[in-house]
């Protein structure tokens, strides 16, 4: 196994941290190690504890280095929260060459010309993604190596975030032992797996159902062109199934995923279950129709302020409807009620890789296939020394390297 190819995504959910390994041979991905640990520290998608979640994160990680055998010392890490935000921005940049053929370091030129915008002080840029080149006025290009021109503009968007949120997550995955070889915006990569390219042209919203928070992105004419997150997911439900049969969280959390069902239609009065009561050791019986009734009303909330977002956001009647992902969308009976709540097409994304046929693994995913599209042909230091763990010194030498790295990232898409 080449360590070249080699790609590790780690994505920090509220739930569960998740680690993944993926190969790349010969442009295919193969998921071969898999790592998840409860998830501490984070509440509502934010890190709110360091120490809790470094410990969620080393978990994760060993977890997915005993199944694989290697050791990890790079990862790719997924953000995102409502701290980030999306705005347009244009570059120009003459073309260098005597012979006017636009090479490798007008692109990048191009692309640092649109990074020059004005921006409050506790932001700070995360990406930028090109939508579309201009040579000498000629618009649509996707990619303008190799042509003739006298001119070249991109029209990009420029991905920010709240530089707190942005060195806290540096940090917990510094002081985990590993370095960070990219940030990546979640919404990105998982549009990346889950939409086809006709889905992302005609218009479609994809939605990441969480444990603690519910990520919106809308993507049309082949771009992401607006991101939202809401402070309400899978939580919401274990918690009303906790008030509802009166017993504590970590039971109602354990019934939720064994008996759950998002339907009153679709549930089964024949399947129950016993439930300890909170402040006593009586057991009282529940049926499956019980318990619908109480997350049916919580999961209807919830699309209801997901299609309220949307209308917001400006971008109500898209042709490509809705596709859903997220560990929530796995409950039975959540599509039915999605298709009457949201009064359109949709439907649930599921990762097509062995080990990983789960919504819940779309964004781990989804940022190994987004490395391996775009960074493939570059020399982008992907996990060179996989057999040597970094160490807490060797990481804080190469501080100052990685940053820059981390805010040209998607710069180098190209």
């Amino acid at each position: 196994m080449s360590n070249n190819d080699i790609i590790v995504s780690l994505d920090i959910g509220t739930s569960k941290v998740r680690a993944i390994i993926g190969e790349v041979v010969n442009g295919t991905i193969n998921i071969i190690g898999v790592g998840s640990a409860e998830s501490e520290g984070i509440r509502k998608g934010a890190i709110v504890d360091i120490d809790q979640t470094v410990h969620s994160i080393r978990s994760a990680i060993d977890h997915a280095e005993r199944m694989v055998g290697i050791q990890i010392s790079e990862v790719y890490v997924g953000i995102s929260g409502n701290h980030i935000s999306l705005q347009s921005s244009h570059g120009v940049v003459a073309v260098s060459n005597d012979d006017r053929e636009i090479g490798e370091e007008d692109i990048d030129r191009v692309i640092q010309a649109a990074r020059v915008i004005a921006l409050p002080p506790e932001r700070e840029i995360v990406g930028v993604v090109p939508k579309q080149y201009l040579v000498d006025g000629q618009e649509g290009i996707n990619d303008p190596r190799g042509m003739i021109g006298v001119r070249l503009e991109v029209e990009a968007t420029i991905i920010t975030g709240a530089k707190t949120g942005i060195h806290n997550l540096m940090r917990v995955v510094e002081k985990s032992e590993l370095k960070v070889a990219g940030l990546i915006l979640m919404s990105l990569a998982s549009g990346n797996l889950a939409l086809s390219k006709d889905e992302k042209a005609v218009g479609t919203v994809l939605v990441d159902i969480g444990a603690g928070a519910t990520t919106i992105a809308v993507f049309d004419e082949g771009n992401l062109v607006a991101t939202s997150t809401i402070q309400i997911g899978g939580e919401f439900i274990s918690n009303d199934i906790s008030i509802g049969l009166h017993t504590q969280l970590e039971i109602a959390e354990k019934i939720k995923l064994k008996y759950g069902c998002a339907s009153v239609e679709d549930s089964a009065p024949d399947q129950v279950f016993k439930v300890t009561r909170m402040g006593s050791n009586v057991e009282k019986e529940f049926s499956q129709v019980d318990l619908a009734n109480i997350v049916e009303p919580r999961v209807e909330e919830i699309f209801q302020l997901i299609r309220a977002e949307v209308h917001r956001l400006g971008f109500g009647n898209l042709a490509g409807g809705y596709v859903l992902t997220g560990g929530t969308v796995c409950m039975p009976g959540i599509l039915a009620i999605a298709q009457s709540e949201l009064a359109t097409s949709v439907r649930i994304a599921v990762p097509d890789f062995i080990g990983v046929r789960d919504p819940s693994y779309t964004s781990g995913v989804g940022i190994i296939q987004f490395v391996s599209k775009y960074m493939k042909n570059r020399n982008s230091g992907i996990t060179k020394k996989l057999a040597v763990k970094t160490t807490k010194k060797s990481s804080d030498s190469q501080k100052p390297g990685w940053v820059d790295r981390v805010k040209n990232f998607f710069s180098e898409f190209i």
